[in-house]
């Protein structure tokens, strides 16, 4: 059978869509191969979120074509949200590209390589517990997506362009997929969606992920249950009351995108930065331990410098354990287009730059207190080039977006079997990162 090889750009969820095409693929008898030079079949899921998505996308795609063009067995393949947003322009731009395909097909691949055509579906793809999946994260952990699509109406996104409306999966399909994840040695699930805290709403369920997690938690084998992106609208008493339970992370991703009330305003946000900060203090207050990962827009195109020192001083304010910033993307098509782009790039990447500059001080402090102390982590796996550090996570630190565990000193043993979850002192924080050797006990 020939070889493929995928490259997945853009974020969890579409990972998790890549491991839906590796599922069929491999139930079909398709080799795979890490190495792109080696495959007979490239495939490139993309991600159409926002501009430097794109661009990331075209510089895979100029380099694909190129290898596409040493071989005349060699068969390219482009999916995902960019060619579902914009594949009329790639079609144009790339015809050297053998099939195209957007957000729909996840689960059929295998076919629209072998026959280059399917009867079409009008719907983006959602999975269930009996989808074939191969796992690509780490041998311990894996992503769960409960939902697609997005029914809220910010004016910068174009994830309802791309995705529709939101789309909820039954509570038995989540909880089966979760009973096999466990049966297959997985001991931390993260749930993904575009709102996770919407689950459930366009099903007429009332308070839906409460009722998931419920369920969620009663599961044998899984330790660590994390939620992600969460709107900071929609974190209610129940689910604060949910959240101290041992299994769940005291992990909170809630995306304020900004602080000033005039440009939340004109983003389509309702909580302003005075009432993220009760919130903030509200969380921390109920859940012991409680960490907070949040993500800001800065240069949207009615920023004003007062605006953006009042975002500034949030970030002081909140002290958030983990922030990304991103600098501000028109988007065709999106409600906020109408305002145009006026912010130049080299300002927003300034105003990032400053952010991050006082989360760094911020980060360095709250890493300090972990000093000395004793953390359970879960295992990533050896550093690959020098097999000098075990990789591990501590419960406050999400897979791929925050810091890791660098663990110096471990058993031989863990060369022959790598437990799942292991206890680390810490030796020493850095800015992002710990360090620390296992913890043994007497």
């Amino acid at each position: 059978m020939p070889k493929i090889s995928l490259i997945t750009l853009g974020c969890a969820k579409n990972l998790v869509d890549s491991e839906v095409m590796l599922g069929d693929l491999f139930l079909k008898g398709y080799e795979f191969t890490e190495e792109p030079e080696q495959a007979d079949i490239l495939i490139i899921n993309t991600c159409g979120f926002i501009r430097p998505a794109r661009e990331e996308a075209h510089q895979y795609l100029d380099w694909a074509v190129n290898w596409r063009k040493k071989s005349t067995a060699r068969q390219l393949v482009v999916t995902g949200c960019y060619v579902e947003r914009f594949g009329d322009f790639l079609k144009t731009k790339y015809p050297q590209v053998d099939i195209w395909t957007g957000v729909t097909d996840f689960d059929r691949i295998s076919q629209l390589i072998e026959k280059n055509k399917i009867n079409p579906r009008y719907q983006t793809f959602l999975l269930n517990h009996q989808t074939p999946r191969v796992l690509t994260t780490g041998p311990n952990w894996a992503y769960v997506k409960i939902s697609e699509g997005c029914s809220h109406k910010c004016t910068f996104c174009s994830i309802p362009l791309i995705k529709g409306s939101y789309r909820s999966r039954s509570i038995n399909s989540i909880v089966q997929e979760v009973k096999n994840l466990a049966s297959m040695g997985r001991k931390e699930i993260n749930l993904i969606s575009h709102d996770t805290t919407y689950f459930g709403r366009d099903r007429k369920l009332k308070n839906g992920l409460p009722k998931l997690l419920r369920q969620l938690l009663l599961i044998k084998g899984i330790n660590w249950i994390r939620l992600l992106y969460c709107y900071p609208e929609e974190i209610t008493d129940e689910l604060l009351e949910l959240m101290t339970e041992e299994k769940m992370c005291a992990y909170f991703d809630l995306p304020f995108q900004h602080s000033a009330e005039s440009v939340l305003k004109k983003m389509g946000r309702a909580m302003n930065g005075q009432k993220a900060l009760k919130l903030i203090n509200k969380i921390r207050r109920s859940v012991p331990g409680a960490v907070i990962r949040t993500s800001l827009i800065v240069g949207f195109p009615t920023e004003t410098r007062k605006e953006y020192e009042d975002l500034k001083n949030f970030v002081k304010a909140a002290e958030f354990e983990h922030l990304g910033v991103f600098a501000y993307s028109l988007e065709p098509g999106s409600q906020a287009e109408s305002f145009g782009d006026p912010i130049p790039a080299i300002e927003k990447q300034k105003r990032i730059k400053e952010i991050m500059e006082i989360q760094k001080n911020i980060s360095q402090r709250i890493y300090r207190r972990y000093l000395g102390k004793n953390l359970e982590v879960i295992t990533e796996g050896f550093d690959r080039v020098k097999m000098k550090a075990l990789i591990a996570r501590a419960r406050f630190q999400a897979p791929e977006v925050d810091g890791l565990v660098l663990i110096k000193n471990w058993p031989e043993s863990f060369l022959k079997s790598l437990p799942p979850l292991i206890k680390v002192k810490i030796t020493k924080t850095l800015t992002y990162d710990l360090v620390g050797k296992v913890f043994l006990e007497n």
